[in-house]
């Protein structure tokens, strides 16, 4: 069997046909789904994107790795030191090393590593395709790769193939020739007036008045899908019509791939995965087109898996997994060996056994635009999160928050003063876990703690001042000053007397 994996920046599972949308955005995707699996609790450990893949394809948390950020020293992988393999841990133990292992060319067509200056993320691949626009490709020009890649290799070897999409992710830039193909269709039914004006009160980067990040650039965004800011419901409907344009357009070129697998003989013996590097948030926590939090819509993403011959991985699988341990579940199901280091956990048997599998509890962590974990985790029959914040990337959080995902599945409403054994029973969660990380690291340093002791978050850094300006000259002084109680300046260094 090949292995095709679609990987889609910034896709949230919820905006999928297949995951009970309510607007046609993946009928590709969806087919797929039909004649395969559908996973509903996928998480990624560490987000966003570049920790994400760094996790996925290292097969171990970001606090083993010490990459859970986009900037500073917590950006770049521990030292290895005088323990170091030949090739480094990254190559001899990585998720591309085992499928080499059992015989797999293995290709990427991504910009991914040029974007993030993630060069340990390479490791393993046989051969890298770099479309050279460090993310700024269209899905018609990946795509383009995908299908000349197909056709000169296709049927010459056993393939892994990665094929980035990125349009999704902001800017939206679906060119204009695709139309709007959402202009008819309503909102989700939760996005309401009342929610909308309480977020475009509020603040905090790519909320409502600042939808880019900090301020509004001159000129507007410079992108027709994508307003300058979000000031009314007209507005916020461009903004999900523009998020979900990407979407159908990522599905469509995915189904120009699948039509030329089958022309070339290759569909009935290539297993296709759908996926991403995380979610995003389109209001929730009142940040809009990012990917800022540890929550549930930066880092559950979907999962859908099409294998031919494969009875049991048909239907929905409803259980608590790591995004790595569905690699750890590919490598296993096709023969090979799950390195030891890994975090991740094959869940092959549970599928044989036409079981979900899964864990008890999952912890997620953010370090580019918070410096956030969040536990996952299922009590008194109903779906929790707690988050624990310890730099609020300048939004409106507190050092805890708690969600009932059941009831509340946009997360409006903080149970934490309400459910306080609730609270205590996710920290005892965190706690067990980061004793567990602490115990298996080969050093002692929580690289989030690192994130705090360089200033905070990576696209936080120097933007308070100015920031703080922009609330108040736009009518949020309560807001400003609330931050600055928050972050007050540091003091200064005490002078040395030698």
């Amino acid at each position: 069997m090949n292995v095709l994996y679609i990987d889609i920046d910034s896709l949230r599972r919820d905006h999928l046909g297949c995951y009970g949308y309510h607007r046609d955005t993946s009928p590709v995707i969806d087919s797929l789904a039909r004649d395969g699996i559908r996973f509903e609790n996928i998480y990624v450990s560490d987000v966003p994107c570049h920790p994400s893949r760094t996790a996925l394809w290292s097969g171990r948390h970001g606090m083993r790795t010490g990459v859970v950020g986009h900037g500073g020293t917590a950006c770049e992988p521990f030292r290895e030191g005088a323990e170091r393999a030949w090739a480094g841990t990254f190559y001899e133990e990585g998720w591309m090393r085992a499928m080499r292992d059992l015989g797999y060319h293995t290709t990427t067509i991504s910009s991914f590593g040029e974007r993030h200056g993630c060069w340990h993320w390479y490791a393993g691949f046989s051969e890298i395709i770099n479309p050279g626009k460090a993310g700024m490709e269209n899905a018609d020009e990946v795509t383009g790769m995908a299908l000349d890649w197909l056709r000169r290799n296709g049927a010459s070897k056993q393939w892994f193939l990665h094929v980035n999409v990125w349009d999704p992710h902001t800017p939206y830039r679906v060119p204009a020739d695709f139309g709007d193909p959402f202009a008819g269709d309503p909102l989700p039914a939760w996005m309401t007036r009342d929610v909308f004006e309480a977020f475009h009160a509020g603040y905090g980067p790519h909320s409502p008045q600042e939808p880019s990040g900090y301020d509004v650039a001159p000129g507007g965004s410079g992108y027709p899908r994508m307003p300058s800011r979000i000031d009314g419901m007209e507005d916020v409907k461009a903004w999900f019509d523009g998020y979900d344009t990407g979407v159908r357009y990522a599905d469509h070129h995915i189904g120009l791939i699948v039509e030329e697998l089958k022309r070339l003989g290759l569909f009935e013996n290539t297993i296709i995965v759908i996926s991403a590097d995380h979610g995003e948030n389109l209001g929730e926590l009142n940040v809009w087109g990012d990917h800022q939090t540890a929550d549930q819509f930066t880092c559950n993403v979907p999962l859908v898996i099409r294998w031919p011959g494969a009875p049991d991985m048909r239907g929905v699988n409803r259980g608590l997994h790591y995004h790595f341990d569905w690699a750890a579940t590919l490598v296993d199901r096709l023969g090979g060996q799950v390195p030891h280091v890994w975090d991740g956990r094959s869940f092959a048997p549970a599928l044989a056994a036409g079981k979900d599998g899964g864990r008890e509890f999952l912890v997620l962590s953010q370090g580019a635009w918070a410096v956030q974990r969040g536990v996952r985790f299922r009590l008194e029959d109903a779906d929790w999160l707690m988050l624990r914040t310890y730099h609020d990337g300048y939004k409106d959080f507190g050092p805890v928050t708690l969600f009932n995902l059941s009831a509340d599945p946009h997360e409006q409403h903080d149970l934490s003063a309400a459910r306080p054994e609730i609270v205590d029973h996710a920290s005892r969660l965190l706690e067990d876990w980061r004793a567990d990380m602490g115990a298996r690291s080969d050093g002692d340093v929580d690289p989030l703690v690192t994130v705090l002791r360089e200033g905070g978050p990576f696209h936080c850094k120097g933007e308070l001042p100015a920031y703080l300006t922009r609330l108040r000259a736009t009518g949020r002084a309560q807001a400003a000053a609330a931050l600055e109680q928050r972050h007050p300046a540091p003091l200064p260094r005490r002078r040395s007397l030698n």
